[in-house]
C-alpha cells in the first residue's frame, strides 16, 4: 500500500510540473537579464499569456503603457473587419510603429532594442509576429468548437478530480486500519526501569498526526491541479491559472521571508519557551511533593500547595512573556500595539468580577477560614465545603441542596466555622427553654442535664451544662449547652434533645412556659405518660440511653 501511494503521490508532482504556468518560463527567461531592467518593464498580457514586455515613456508608466497595448490587441482581435495581414511596420518619429492599418498598435524604440540586444527592426518584426498569433488565438478561442473542447476537458478533468478524491478516501481507510493493526499494537511506551521517557499514546498522536497531514497535503495537490487545469482550458479564466500559484505560494514565501528574517529571535523564543516548561514542571513536582507530605516547610500548611504553585506559575509564565515581549515578530507594529492596548482594555472591563473572586478565593485559602470537608455559615447559607475554586465556594447543605457563594461575597461576611475546633475541643450546641418561676431553678437544671445525657452522640467530656440567661416577666430562661465532635450531625442532635426535652420535663410534670405566657391555666400544659405514644407514634422503651428518674 505504501509503494502504490508513494508512486500516487509522485505521479501528482509530476502532473503539478507539467501543468505549471507557462509565465514561470517566460519570467525565467527574462530573468537573465539585468533586476534594474526587469524592474522598468511591465508584461503585456493577453488571456493570461505574456506576450512582451515593454518599458516606460517618460512620463508613461509600463504598466499603464503595457495595459494599454494589450486593449489595442483585444480591441483588434474582437473587431469582425480586422484581419492579421493588416498588421505592418512603419517608421514614425525615429522609431519604428507597429500599424493596423491607420491604428497604431505601438511603438519600438531605440532604448526597447537594447534592452532585447538587437536591432529596432529585429524587435519590432518579432513583436509584430508576436501580435499576430495573438490575434489569431485570441479569436480560435473563442470559436464554439473550441469552447466545446475546453469544456470537455474541464469535465474529464472534473471525474479525474472525484477519482483521485475516491483513491485518497480509499488510501486514507487502508492506512488507518494498517496503522491500527500493524503499528498501533507495537507502540509501547520508551522506558528505562521505571522511568517513564516517551508515553506510547504521545507516539501513536504524532503517527496519526503525520499520516493526516500527509493527506492533507496530498487533497491541496490534488485541487490544486484541478483548478490550474480547469481554468487555464478556457481564455476568460487563464489568466486566474496563470496567478494561481503565486497566489498558492506568495504567501507562503512571505511567511517564510520573515521567518527566516527573524530566525535569531524565534530561535530565543524557542529556547526561552523549553527553560520556562521545564521551571514549570520542577516547580510542579516540587509543591506535588509539599502537598503530600514528602517535603515539609515550616509555617507553611500542606492545603497552600496548590494555591501557591498557581500563583508561582503565573508569576513566572508573566516574566516569561515580559522577557519575550522584545522578540516576537511585529510586536514594533502599530497593529501589534494597538491590539495589545484593545485586549488590555477589554481585559479590565470585563474581569474585574472575576479577578476580585479569585483574589478572594486566595485570600480565603492562605486565612485558613475553611476547608473541603467543613460545616461553615456564611449568611444564610449553612453546609458542607465541597469545592473552594478560585472564584466561587461550593457549600451542600443539610438538604443536599448545592449553593455556589462568589469569593468576594464571602470575604465580605462573617463566616462561621462548625469543624475547625469540633475534633479538639468540641462543638457546642445549645438550646433554650421558659420555664416558670414556681419550678426549682436546681430542679430544672437537671432535668435539662438528664436530657443532655439521654442524647446519643454528645460528648461526656465536657459534661453538659446550664446557663440562666434572663429573668424574664412570666419564665426564667435557661440555655441547655452541649458538646460533639460532629458538626454534620448537628440538626439530628438538635431534633434527638429536644425530644429528650420534652420527654423529661413531661415525666416529672414541669410545664415549658416558651413561646408565651399570660397566665397559670387551670391545668398544667404538660402530656401525661399515658398519652406519650398517642397513633402513630410506636411504642419506644422507657429508657432512652438514662433511667427513668434521672442519672
Amino acid at each position: 500500500m505504501t509503494r502504490v501511494a508513494m508512486a500516487w503521490f509522485c505521479s501528482i508532482l509530476l502532473l503539478l510540473a507539467a501543468s505549471a504556468p507557462a509565465s514561470l518560463a517566460q519570467t525565467s527567461g527574462a530573468a537573465a537579464g539585468s533586476p534594474e531592467i526587469e524592474a522598468v518593464r511591465a508584461p503585456v498580457e493577453i488571456d493570461g499569456r505574456v506576450l512582451l514586455r515593454v518599458r516606460g515613456v517618460a512620463s508613461y508608466q509600463p504598466q499603464d503603457r503595457a495595459e494599454a497595448i494589450a486593449a489595442r490587441i483585444v480591441a483588434m482581435a474582437e473587431d469582425p473587419g480586422f484581419r492579421p495581414e493588416m498588421l505592418g511596420l512603419a517608421d514614425q518619429d525615429g522609431a519604428l510603429a507597429i500599424m493596423a492599418g491607420e491604428k497604431l498598435v505601438m511603438l519600438v524604440h531605440d532604448e526597447d532594442a537594447k534592452i532585447e540586444r538587437a536591432s529596432s527592426r529585429v524587435v519590432a518584426q518579432a513583436n509584430l509576429t508576436r501580435i499576430r498569433q495573438a490575434v489569431e488565438d485570441y479569436r480560435r478561442e473563442r470559436t464554439s468548437e473550441a469552447v466545446l473542447h475546453a469544456a470537455a476537458r474541464a469535465l474529464g478533468a472534473t471525474a479525474a478530480l472525484a477519482a483521485s478524491l475516491a483513491l485518497l478516501l480509499w488510501l486514507r481507510r487502508r492506512g488507518e486500519a494498517f496503522l491500527e493493526a500493524k503499528v498501533h499494537a507495537r507502540v509501547r511506551s520508551f522506558e528505562i526501569r521505571s522511568f517513564e521517557i516517551v508515553r506510547g499514546e504521545r507516539l501513536w498522536s504524532l503517527v496519526r498526526w503525520a499520516v493526516g497531514t500527509g493527506r492533507v497535503v496530498a487533497t491541496l495537490v490534488v485541487l490544486y491541479v484541478y483548478l490550474h487545469f480547469v481554468l487555464g482550458s478556457f481564455p476568460w479564466t487563464r489568466w486566474m491559472a496563470s496567478r494561481l500559484g503565486d497566489w498558492v505560494v506568495g504567501p507562503l514565501r512571505v511567511m517564510a521571508a520573515a521567518a527566516l528574517a527573524e530566525l535569531p529571535n524565534l530561535i530565543f523564543l524557542v529556547v526561552l519557551t523549553v527553560v520556562v516548561r521545564y521551571v514549570l514542571r520542577l516547580l510542579k513536582l516540587f509543591f506535588e511533593a509539599v502537598a503530600e507530605g514528602r517535603v515539609e516547610l515550616d509555617a507553611f500548611d500542606r492545603d497552600w500547595a496548590t494555591p501557591t504553585y498557581k500563583i508561582v506559575r503565573l508569576a513566572v509564565i508573566v516574566f516569561a512573556l515580559v522577557v519575550a515581549y522584545p522578540y516576537i515578530p511585529g510586536s514594533d507594529s502599530a497593529a501589534f500595539k494597538g491590539i495589545s492596548v484593545f485586549i488590555g482594555v477589554v481585559f479590565s472591563i470585563g474581569s474585574s468580577s472575576v479577578i476580585s473572586n479569585t483574589v478572594a478565593g486566595y485570600a480565603l485559602i492562605y486565612r485558613r477560614a475553611f476547608k473541603v470537608g467543613d460545616r461553615i455559615r456564611i449568611g444564610d447559607a449553612l453546609g458542607d465545603v465541597t469545592v473552594i475554586r478560585n472564584m466561587v465556594t461550593h457549600l451542600k447543605t443539610p438538604k443536599n441542596e448545592e449553593v455556589v457563594i462568589p469569593n468576594s461575597e464571602i470575604l465580605r461576611q462573617d463566616v462561621v466555622n462548625y469543624s475547625s475546633l469540633a475534633a479538639s475541643h468540641g462543638l457546642i450546641l445549645h438550646t433554650t427553654v421558659g420555664i416558670g418561676y414556681e419550678t426549682p431553678w436546681r430542679q430544672v437544671e437537671a432535668m435539662l442535664v438528664l436530657a443532655a445525657r439521654r442524647t446519643p452522640g454528645l460528648l461526656e467530656s465536657p459534661p453538659p451544662f446550664v446557663n440562666q440567661k434572663a429573668l424574664g416577666d412570666f419564665c426564667v430562661t435557661y440555655e441547655l449547652n452541649v458538646a460533639c465532635n460532629t458538626p454534620q450531625a448537628m440538626v439530628r442532635l438538635y431534633t434527638e434533645l429536644h425530644r429528650n426535652i420534652l420527654d423529661v420535663f413531661n415525666e416529672y410534670g414541669v410545664q415549658i412556659m416558651t413561646p408565651a405566657y399570660e397566665g397559670d391555666p387551670n391545668q398544667p400544659k404538660v402530656v401525661p405518660r399515658d398519652q406519650w405514644f398517642q397513633a402513630p407514634a410506636a411504642p419506644q422503651p422507657p429508657d432512652r440511653g438514662g433511667s427513668e428518674s434521672g442519672g
